[in-house]
Order: structure tokens, then sequence, then C-alpha cells
């Protein structure tokens, strides 16, 4: 091989190390300015989540800190909630990629920090409830209604190179089927019966899990992949096009299952998109929604701590005399009203409330930048771009640690 000159090695050297850098966006905008101080109302609601994470901080945490996050798109797509869920644990410890729906619910499905193969396991996601309202029977926090399987079919959840290899396995099902679990080795077969949750521990780590069905029919509600070891461990359950009703219309009995399995210190409500695109939307029926889903989780998952995402920026094309640059998009009216419901009821019942129409800049911010030179939303301006959803789940991850700290400093930094 040739030896080269140090001028040259120096300077192929500081090319390689400029070919390593994680891009990033030139320019980011600035968060905008919010009726909530940084960004976040009743920001006291979430000390029972701030005491585990300083548990864990402090190295005396026992079990993952579990952040739990239902929505809507921006929930399912996994692009917030995974640079949320990336910063969490670069802090606080990687507790495991946390719960996924039971296979692939949509084509384009790609989750965070885990690759999911299946081969004759078919997903059915349960339909979307509409303005009537009702409840979906053996439909549990995923929105998968049913998974119907030959035997032989297989699911199998890899975690990627930069994470933990997994140390615990947790399943949530219901009927008479048979599934045999394998991770590396290890082999188990297992039965959900008439419903239940169960946990499978390795004797030793592993980055995969294979799930094969041996019967002819199988209902999977929930998979989990979680580490013994604390740390943060975020699931994001989203459906595209849900509401709130999606979550009403959940099945009790396995909701409450999953929760007792699952326990939250955290749950993220991330609902409201869909709500606002609905012109005929009952402000006073949506507050009372909201109302009895609050109350609902705080039965069920006693110890978590709550919080509201407000309803983001997202216009409507179509319009004339529109905010947007153009003059043909505007804001549907309702998604405004829904807002106002969120936040008065999150004050009332005193719930976290973080202002995501006022941090990605309010009134018409959605094209604003969707026009930046590098989009940060989508042509639709309604969801973001990779590189928005990285920008805003970042400002949502540095307004939780601004809280976190502002209590840290009030409890004195320890016990």
């Amino acid at each position: 091989m040739k030896r080269f000159a140090g001028a040259l090695v120096a300077a192929a050297l500081a090319s390689s190390a400029a070919a390593q850098t994680p891009y990033g966006p030139a320019d980011v905008p600035t968060p905008g300015v919010t009726a909530c101080p940084d960004g976040l109302c009743q920001p006291e609601a979430l000390s029972g989540v701030f005491e585990a994470l300083a548990q864990v901080e402090a190295g005396r945490g026992r079990a993952p800190v579990h952040i739990l996050q239902i929505g809507d798109s921006h929930t399912a797509g996994d692009r917030i909630t995974g640079r949320l869920r990336t910063a969490l644990q670069a802090r606080f410890g990687d507790g495991g990629r946390g719960v996924l729906p039971p296979g692939i619910p949509y084509d384009g499905y790609a989750p965070r920090q885990v690759e999911v193969a299946a081969s004759g396991w078919t997903t059915t996601l349960a339909p979307l409830v509409g303005n009537t309202g009702y409840v979906r029977v053996g439909v549990g926090l995923t929105g998968v209604q049913a998974i119907t399987v030959r035997p032989g079919s297989t699911l199998t959840l890899r975690r990627d190179a930069t994470s933990r290899a997994l140390l615990r396995i947790e399943l949530c099902g219901a009927g008479p089927g048979r599934l045999e679990v394998v991770a590396g080795d290890e082999i188990w077969t297992v039965a959900f019966e008439e419903g239940r949750c169960l946990s499978l521990r390795p004797e030793r780590a592993h980055g995969q899990v294979a799930l094969r069905a041996l019967d002819n029919s199988l209902s999977l509600h929930a998979v989990r992949l979680t580490n013994t070891p604390a740390g943060v461990e975020l699931s994001n359950l989203g459906v595209v096009g849900a509401t709130l009703k999606d979550l009403a219309g959940r099945d009790q009995s396995v909701v409450a299952r999953e929760l007792n399995a699952w326990r939250p210190a955290l749950i993220i409500l991330a609902f409201g998109t869909n709500e606002g695109f609905d012109d005929g939307l009952d402000p006073r029926a949506y507050e009372a929604l909201l109302r009895g889903q609050i109350v609902r989780l705080r039965r069920l998952a006693p110890g978590a701590s709550l919080m509201l995402l407000g309803a983001p920026d997202a216009l409507r094309s179509g319009v004339s005399d529109g905010c947007s640059a153009d003059g043909r998009r505007s804001p549907p009216p309702s998604l405004a009203v829904v807002r106002d419901v969120q936040r008065r009821v999150a004050a009332d019942m005193g719930v976290a409330f973080w202002d995501w129409h006022g941090r990605m800049g309010g009134d018409c911010s959605a094209d604003r930048l969707a026009t930046r030179d590098e989009p940060f939303m989508l042509r639709d301006r309604v969801h973001f771009s990779s590189a928005g959803a990285d920008w805003i789940g970042g400002v949502l991850h540095a307004d939780l640690m601004t809280a976190y700290a502002a209590w840290s400093a009030r409890r004195g930094g320890g016990e």
C-alpha cells in the first residue's frame, strides 16, 4: 500500500471524520412562544414520573421508567416519539423498546430501534370508531382487532445494533391458540386461554425474538420488549386517523389487563388533529369525552402521571384568503376549539399540557415549516417530515427536561 504525504493523510482523516458526523439540518427554527411557561403547563402533574427518573439517575431504579404514548398518526409514525425515546435513553439508560403492535399493522410500518418481519402472519386493525361511538370487543391499546395465522406463521422482532439487547419479553393475548417463543437457544410454549399478559425472562440477553404459531388461530394483543436494568422505555401506540373516541372504544377488560402489566409511569395522550378536521365537532361532547378518558386512565393506571399533547397546527387546502403563503390554506375551525378544550380540561383536572401548537410557531406555522429550504412538514401541512419530527421531538424533550430540572431544584437534588 502506498505511503501518502503527511498533509494528504491529515486531509483524508479530516474527510473521514466529517463523513461520520451525524446529519443535522443546517438551521432549525427557534421554538415558538407559548401560553405555558417553557412550553409546559401544570408540570407539577409530572412529579410521579420525575421521581421515577430521579431514582434511575441516582442508580436506585429497579425497573425501566415506562412512558406510554397513545395517539394518531403522529404517534404511529414513531418519528417524534423516536426522537424523544432516543434522547431520554441517552441520559437515563436504555430500558427497552417498549410495547409494539403484534405484527405489521400497515404498509410502510417502520418503528424506530426495532426491525419487524412477518411470514404468513396477518394483522387486522380494528376499524376506526365512528361518530356514534361503540366498543370494539377484544381490542386493546394497540388497536389491533385480531391476528389470524396458520401453523408455522412467524413474527420476528430484532433490536437494532445501537440498542441494548432485550432481557424480557411480555405478551398479551387471549384465546386457545398456542405460541412458540424463541430467543437464541431458549424456547417457550405459551397459551393465553381466557386472556392474560405473561412475562418471559431469558437467562441471557438476546437481540432478537421470534414468535411462531402452533395452532390454526391466535389472538395476540401486544408484544413488549423491555430490559431488566433500569432506564427509560417509551411505547408509541398510534393508529392512523384515530381520535379520542378510538381510545374510548377499546375493550375495558383488555386495556385494564395491559395497563396492569405495563405499569406506565407516564401516559401521554396525543390526539386532536383528526377531531380538528371534523366541522361538526360538538365542543361539549368532546370535553365530556376527554374528561371521561382521563378519569378512566386514572382508575386503570393509578400510579401513572398524565400529560396531554395539545393539537398541533395543521392546514386545510381549498380555501380563499387563507393564512398560507399562497392564500389557499388555513386551519380548520374546529382545531382551535379542540386545543382550547384540551388546555382547559388539563388545567381543571391537574394534567400536564404541552403546547405543541405554540412550540411549532403558532397559527399557520405548518405552512412556514413546509416551505423552508429544508421542509420540516410534508406538503399536506399536517404531518412532519423526518427532519421536522426530529426537531419537534427534540423541543418536547427539552421542555420536559427543563421541567425536570426545576422539579429537581425544588426537591433539593435528592431525598
